[in-house]
C-alpha cells in the first residue's frame, strides 16, 4: 500500500554567512512526529538538503512547489479533510507547511489538531 511522502528540510544548512540555520516548520512537524510515533510508521518520510533545486520533490510535483515540509497524498484525501489541501501538481495533491499538514493528519490519523 503505497504512503504519505512527507519531505523534511535537513537541520544545519547554510543560508549565506553565519551560523547554520533549521526551518522552523520542518522543526514543528518533526516534533508532532515525536508526540505521536505511529506517524512515522505510516509515512514515507524523506529528508532533503536546503539548496534548490530539490531534484525529488520537482519531480514529484513541479519546481513552484519545493518548499518543505511538503506532504504529498499517496490517494485522493478524505473529504473531510480536503479543505487542507493546499496545490496539485500532474494529479499529485500535496500539503505544503506545518499548519495545514498537521491539520489534515488530526483528521485522517486521529492525532489532536494544531491550537
Amino acid at each position: 500500500m503505497a504512503r504519505d511522502i512527507l519531505y523534511l528540510l535537513k537541520e544545519d544548512f547554510p543560508d549565506g554567512p553565519g551560523l547554520p540555520y533549521y526551518c522552523p516548520d520542518c522543526a514543528q512537524i518533526t516534533g508532532v512526529l515525536a508526540y505521536f510515533p505511529r506517524l512515522r510508521h505510516q509515512l514515507d518520510i524523506r529528508y532533503v538538503d536546503y539548496p534548490r533545486p530539490r531534484t525529488e520533490i520537482v519531480e514529484l510535483i513541479g519546481e513552484k512547489n519545493q518548499n518543505c515540509p511538503v506532504l504529498i497524498l499517496a490517494a485522493a484525501p478524505w473529504p473531510q479533510a480536503s479543505e487542507w489541501v493546499t496545490g496539485e501538481f500532474n494529479g499529485r495533491k500535496f500539503l505544503s507547511g506545518a499548519k495545514a499538514i498537521g491539520h489534515y493528519w488530526s483528521i485522517v490519523h486521529g492525532i489532536s489538531r494544531p491550537h
